[in-house]
């Protein structure tokens, strides 16, 4: 189950990297940061920190948290557990309240 979590956020973190320019310099496109570029979106901000927590990636946490204020990644994150708890459950016909437990090493109710 984290295996393929990883392996996710891994491409995400790749496809993200090569958007945002070689180098690290924070450029997309020849464009520094910020200039023309929408305001991240706290589900955005949310799924880019869980990533980089799941691959161990301080930098991507950094950035992910700036993103956004940490009330909203804390609801951004809290929305998409329960996004994917609910989705696992459904793949594995089991209820969330299952799963949950499960993901989290904790005896069955």
């Amino acid at each position: 189950m984290f295996g393929s979590v990883r392996k996710v956020c891994g491409r995400w973190r790749d496809a993200w990297h090569s958007r945002s320019g070689a180098g690290g310099n924070g450029a997309a496109g020849g464009r520094p940061r910020g200039e023309g570029r929408r305001p991240r979106n706290l589900f955005e901000a949310a799924a880019a920190y869980v990533c980089a927590c799941a691959a161990d990636d301080q930098e991507g946490i950094d950035e992910a948290a700036g993103w956004v204020s940490p009330e909203a990644l804390s609801f951004g994150v809290n929305e998409l557990a329960c996004r994917a708890v609910v989705a696992l459950a459904r793949e594995r016909g089991e209820s969330p309240r299952v799963v949950a437990r499960e993901l989290l090493g904790l005896p069955s109710a």
